[in-house]
């Protein structure tokens, strides 16, 4: 796809298995190898999401791990921000009810914080930032977002975190109905890496 560029090795850093999955299935047609911190040797690395933006945490989380491996790395940071709550729980999205919250804690909190209020006030979006940090001190950081509503309950079984609640008004179904295929293409993720897709192009160009 990209000429004569060879396979390029990357380190996601996340431990969530569902975001791994989820960025491997995006990336699929790009020549880079998506490798997990596990498989990096770097089951026990802890990072401290001390940022104030979902741009600090996410390049802060791929130089880091691309300090530790002195390999290209990867890093996701995404969150729901909704308009009603001003913005929240933003990047404090995974540990909403807490540090050691599970979905079904972050979003039963949600719910009840949204309890009462009208639907078309429930309006929020997803937002994604990826970085990238190279060995050589070259970063990469892009954004991409995806506009919809939170519903009054959880609905679907596919997909993590808050996609049973968040509803896509084009689709009029949630992200955990709507399921992979279609979440691959339009969600705030995908537009991410659609974007460092063209990104990466140039930054590796000298590798041609």
């Amino acid at each position: 796809m990209w000429g004569e560029i060879h396979m390029i090795k990357m380190i996601l850093a996340s431990k969530n298995k569902h975001k791994l999955e989820e960025i491997r299935e995006i990336l699929k047609e790009m020549d880079v190898e998506l490798i997990s911190m596990d498989e990096a040797g770097l089951e026990d690395l802890v990072i401290i999401e001390d940022g104030e933006t979902f741009e600090e945490n996410s390049m802060k989380k791929a130089v880091t791990v691309m300090e530790k491996t002195n390999t290209i790395a990867l890093a996701d940071d995404s969150g729901l921000e909704v308009d009603y709550l001003n913005g929240r729980p933003g990047i404090y999205s995974s540990r909403f009810a807490g540090e050691k919250a599970t979905d079904e804690d972050n979003n039963k909190k949600l719910l009840d914080m949204l309890a009462g209020v009208e639907f078309e006030k429930r309006t929020a979006r997803f937002v994604s930032v990826i970085s990238v940090a190279f060995p050589d001190g070259r970063r990469l950081s892009v954004r991409g977002e995806c506009e919809g509503i939170i519903g009054l309950e959880k609905k679907g079984i596919d997909g993590f975190g808050y996609d049973p609640l968040f509803i896509v008004p084009e689709y009029n179904k949630t992200f955990a109905e709507l399921g992979p295929e279609i979440k691959n293409k339009i969600s705030h993720r995908a537009k991410a890496l659609e974007k460092l897709r063209k990104e990466l192009k140039d930054f590796l160009g000298d590798n041609k």
